[in-house]
């Protein structure tokens, strides 16, 4: 089985994640807002995923930022394939490599830190691809969570 894992957390780089992000928007003819940028931001520096009302208190400045702005943006960049939004935690993670386009995410969540690790298959999204179509099911998004306890929390 082929798996290249691609860890979240702190490890990822910020300015390459907006890089990215920038030259997709430029690419593709899309605003890439201030907010947007903002909250990109705040979820590239965050070890863990963070909820749309953790980035609500996190892009203020001055004053109180609408959680309906931030759901703005992360609507945004969930469309531009630029951030993952994690189901069993309602929150979201930066997707911290090339977009998917028709690939299966599989996200190890951590019970214990809330870290989320990203680990890409192709045997499984062979697979799975496989049996999803003989069935005659049409899927409308593929996303796995399988919740455990990290390596890390482990050793302790």
């Amino acid at each position: 089985m082929s798996i290249e894992k691609r860890s979240g957390g702190a490890r990822r780089s910020s300015s390459a994640l907006l890089a990215r992000a920038e030259r997709l928007c430029r690419d593709g003819n899309l605003r890439f807002t201030p907010m947007r940028r903002r909250v990109l931001q705040e979820l590239a520096a965050s070890p863990e995923p963070l909820t749309a009302y953790d980035l609500a208190d996190r892009v203020r400045d001055q004053k109180r930022v609408a959680p309906v702005t931030v759901y703005r943006a992360l609507d945004f960049l969930l469309e531009a394939k630029l951030i993952h939004r994690i189901v069993t935690r309602n929150a979201y993670t930066p997707c911290d490599h090339a977009p998917h386009h028709d690939e299966t995410p599989v996200f190890l969540v951590c019970a214990q830190c809330g870290t989320v690790d990203e680990i890409p298959s192709e045997t499984f999204e062979h697979d799975l691809s496989e049996t999803i179509a003989e069935v005659g099911f049409q899927p409308k998004h593929r996303v796995f969570e399988i919740e455990g306890e990290c390596a890390k929390c482990r050793s302790r």
